[in-house]
Formats: structure tokens, C-alpha cells, sequence
């Protein structure tokens, strides 16, 4: 019985040295502290995130441009990727998604090869990253935003310019990349209606490979050069030398109107033939300024860099407000003879950092 005082008196000294509890709750207030710390730390680290093309272009140096400035206004890591044409853009596209996915990247944002056939890699990307697309859409994935323009109506534009190139009428050659990417198909579209005065009508599509017109305008041919180098220099040649009476060229990819250029001028044409193109490629630009291209429509690559990074910082930190649209506007500009040194001059302030 003497030994139960003892062990009372015990634990008494033993609750009193270590403060019967009280160093306990002190440990869970560190603890509670320790965490907010670690939040804090959260919502100020460095998402990791990757901005993903769909080919190789002088249009997608720009978006880098823009992608990066946003990465250094910002205070995230961007992983810039540009698919090459060998081995296909849409294999090279998948694998690199994937690369991304197993480093564990927090946002990704991406302009599909093929949206059609990338259903199942796309929505990987989405279950296991934020992901959005910017330039051409990919409607059907899990995609949480897109950032662009609307291309057809940008394509109208286009068109506008090839009734103000030719008004009374003729044949005309379209030139583009590819008729896979949701943006090329809608573009194309845009142009064709509003040269033969359709409908507003997106949904609307002619299948390429027969003329298509009215009594006023014929689309002669679309030609799609797939990306391949060759093939881009080939294919306005070829037109030439195919179609005996030619009035306008339309390039619709960012490098299409130089390669019309070159084979107009190997051809001994250049002015005889109108040209309208598409993007702010520099040859473009001088052509306009020369008054050898009647104008071009133009996106803001620059903008779908910078705006994509800072759509996916916004979402690695837990601010969803941007996917409450799925469409992010930012219009096209159709540059002509009398806005083009304005216009190169505020494109060169971007791609230095000096302009928004």
C-alpha cells in the first residue's frame, strides 16, 4: 500500500515538469503554424507549367515570346514544346504531352495537331494537369478554357480581303497547312463563304478537292502542304504552272504568303496575281508595306503565350475563375497597306517586353 503515495506523487511531478498537457497543445499550435506556413508556401511557389504548339512557325516564336514574359512577370517555370514535322506532328505532339504528364506538370496548355483523333492523350493531359487550348480548340476533350480568336469569322475577314483584291470576280488558289486542325477547318470555311456571300454559318464545311463557286469567284483548289518543307515551296509553283488563269492567292498559314512570293517571283508574276494573307510573317508585312499583298488577318501570338501562362498560374493557385467561359476572345486584326508600320511597330514591342 506504501507504493500507490509514491506513484501518485509521481505522476503529479512528472504532469508538473511537462505542463500536464500544455506542451502538447503548445506542439499542435506549432503545427497549425507550420501548416499555415507550408499554404503560404503554396500559393506562392512556382507552378510548373508547359505551353504546348503545334508545329514549328515564326507564329509560335512569337507566342514563346509572349509565354515567357508571362513566366517572368509571373514567378512560374514554362516548358515551351514545338512538334516537328518528321515523324508527324501528331505523334511528336502525343509524346511530348506525355513527357510532360510523367514530370508531373501542373498546367499545360496546348493547340491540338489533330483534336479529331487526340480525344484520348487530351484528356490524359486533363486528368492528370490543368489544361486548356489555345489557337485551335479541341471542343470534345475535358479541356477547361480556349484561348484564341474565332476563326471563322477571322477567315471572313480573309475573305473580305479577296473582294477587295479582286471586285469583280476570278479564280482563286487557297494555300494551308492542314484541314486536320479544328482552327485550319474553320478558317478555310470562313474565306469560302464569305467570298461566294454565304451565310454566317461555322458549322458549314466543303470538302477540298473540286471548285467551288458561283458566277462571280471560283475557289479553284485548296492545297494543304501537311507541314512538309517541300511541299510548302512546291505547292504555289505547282498552281502556276496548273492553272492557266490565276487572280488571287490566299495563304492561310503564317508561312504560306512567302512561298506564294517566292513562286510569284520565280514565275515573273508578282503583281499580276493579288495575294491576301494570314499572320504577321515579316516577308508578309513588307509585301503589304510594297503594296504587293493586298492585306493579311492577324491573330496575337504574343498574347496567346502570355494569356495562356497566366490562365494556368491562375488555376495551379487555386483561382478557377477563368474556366467560367470556355472561350477566351482575343479578336483578329486585319493589318492593310496603311496600318502595317504601326502595327510591326507595336508587334516589336511585345516581343521585347515594352507592350501588353
Amino acid at each position: 500500500m506504501q507504493a500507490l503515495p509514491r506513484v501518485i506523487a509521481l505522476l503529479i511531478i512528472t504532469c508538473l515538469i511537462s505542463g500536464c498537457g500544455e506542451k502538447g497543445s503548445e506542439t499542435s499550435k506549432d503545427t497549425a503554424s507550420g501548416d499555415s506556413q507550408n499554404q503560404a508556401a503554396n500559393t506562392t511557389k512556382r507552378p510548373k507549367l508547359a505551353f504546348v504548339t503545334n508545329g514549328i512557325a515564326n507564329f509560335w516564336k512569337i507566342a514563346e515570346s509572349g509565354a515567357r514574359q508571362a513566366a517572368k512577370d509571373l514567378g512560374c517555370d514554362v516548358e515551351v514544346k514545338m512538334p516537328p514535322s518528321e515523324g508527324g506532328r501528331a505523334a511528336n505532339q502525343k509524346r511530348m504531352l506525355e513527357q510532360l504528364i510523367s514530370k508531373g506538370t501542373e498546367g499545360i496548355a496546348v493547340s491540338p495537331v489533330d483534336p479529331a483523333n487526340q480525344t484520348d492523350i487530351l484528356n490524359e493531359v486533363g486528368d492528370n494537369a490543368f489544361f486548356i487550348t489555345h489557337d485551335s480548340d479541341a471542343p470534345d476533350t475535358n479541356r477547361l478554357t480556349y484561348i484564341g480568336m474565332s476563326n471563322y469569322d477571322a477567315g471572313r475577314m480573309a475573305g473580305e480581303l479577296v473582294k477587295k483584291a479582286i471586285p469583280d470576280g476570278g479564280n482563286i488558289v487557297i494555300f494551308i497547312g492542314s484541314l486536320e486542325q479544328h482552327n485550319a477547318k474553320l478558317r478555310r470555311q470562313g474565306v469560302i463563304d464569305e467570298v461566294l456571300g454565304r451565310s454566317h454559318d461555322p458549322n458549314r464545311y466543303d470538302q477540298p478537292g473540286a471548285e467551288i463557286g458561283d458566277d462571280k469567284y471560283t475557289i479553284l483548289a485548296t492545297r494543304v502542304d501537311d507541314f512538309n518543307d517541300t511541299r510548302k515551296k512546291e505547292l504555289p509553283e505547282q498552281a502556276l504552272a496548273k492553272f492557266d488563269k490565276i487572280d488571287c492567292m490566299v495563304g492561310l498559314f503564317e508561312y504560306n504568303p512567302p512561298f506564294i512570293f517566292d513562286a510569284l517571283e520565280g514565275a515573273d508574276k508578282v503583281g499580276q496575281i493579288k495575294v491576301v494573307g494570314f499572320d504577321e510573317n515579316e516577308r508578309t508585312l513588307d509585301e503589304i508595306k510594297k503594296g504587293n499583298c493586298v492585306g493579311t488577318v492577324v491573330q496575337n501570338p504574343y498574347m496567346y503565350g502570355y494569356k495562356s501562362i497566366e490562365v494556368l498560374n491562375r488555376l495551379a493557385n487555386g483561382d478557377q475563375s477563368d474556366t467560367e467561359t470556355e472561350f477566351i476572345d482575343i479578336p483578329a486584326q486585319k493589318i492593310e497597306q496603311e496600318n502595317v508600320d504601326e502595327f510591326k511597330k507595336n508587334l516589336a514591342a511585345m516581343i521585347k517586353g515594352e507592350a501588353g
